[in-house]
């Protein structure tokens, strides 16, 4: 069976890493969904607008022709412990596909694309194919005795993130928070401790700086 891509999705990350590990995690975080020209039909949409969130059925792209293994290290268990492939939500699968929850914050009518979607609490690389879009249904999507395994705990870490106010304001009002709230989550792999190390990730098409000690996160640059 072939499928096909029926959009993309336009975010601020050019670059994988600071991607957040998972959907809704960061909330500002915001994507907009062009869809390709033989699906850029107002029909198509009849109704979304009423349904709060989406599940988006996207591909890995940038993964594509990585070597597939049943066993992948996931960053909530440190990164150094293996489990089954489809115990986990790594991006190396035999089929490359992600699934994502993402909320629908409106329907937006573009002059060069037809209607759009824009999408809160995204986790996709900028251009990332997407192949199909579901509405969540909350009576029957949520199961309330569910188990999560190993990820059964509520994602709690979070670093404090230190940033002088002036190198804020080079990003646009409205990608400040968004750029706090991903820090925040701690980009590096989680098997890396180095305090004097500088990371550095592509945002909002600026290079952020940063060092990472302790619980503390400081932003060196945004250029």
């Amino acid at each position: 069976m072939e499928i096909t891509k029926i959009a993309q999705i336009r975010t601020d990350f050019k670059k994988k890493f600071g991607i957040p590990r998972q959907s809704g995690l960061v909330k500002e975080l915001t994507g907009t969904v062009i869809f390709e020209k033989k699906y850029r039909s107002e029909d198509a949409l009849r109704g979304i607008e009423q349904f709060s969130h989406l599940w988006i059925v996207w591909g890995f792209s940038e993964n594509e022709g990585a070597k597939y293994n049943p066993t992948v290290r996931p960053p909530r268990l440190g990164g150094n412990t293996r489990v089954g492939v489809f115990a986990s939500r790594s991006p190396f699968r035999p089929n490359g596909l992600g699934l994502s929850l993402c909320k629908l914050e409106r329907v937006e009518k573009s002059e060069k694309y037809g209607h759009i979607l824009v999408l809160s609490g995204v986790d996709m690389l900028d251009k990332t194919p997407i192949y199909d879009i579901k509405p969540y249904l909350p009576s029957t999507d949520f199961a309330p005795d569910a188990k999560g395994g190993f990820a059964s705990e509520a994602y709690k870490y979070s670093l404090e993130v230190v940033c002088d106010k002036a190198l804020l304001e080079i990003l646009d009002e409205g990608k400040r928070e968004a750029l706090i709230g991903v820090l925040r989550q701690d980009p590096r792999p989680s098997y890396i401790d180095d305090s004097e190390r500088v990371y550095g990730l592509t945002f909002a098409e600026r290079e952020v700086k940063f060092k990472v000690d302790g619980k503390t996160l400081t932003v060196i640059s945004i250029e």
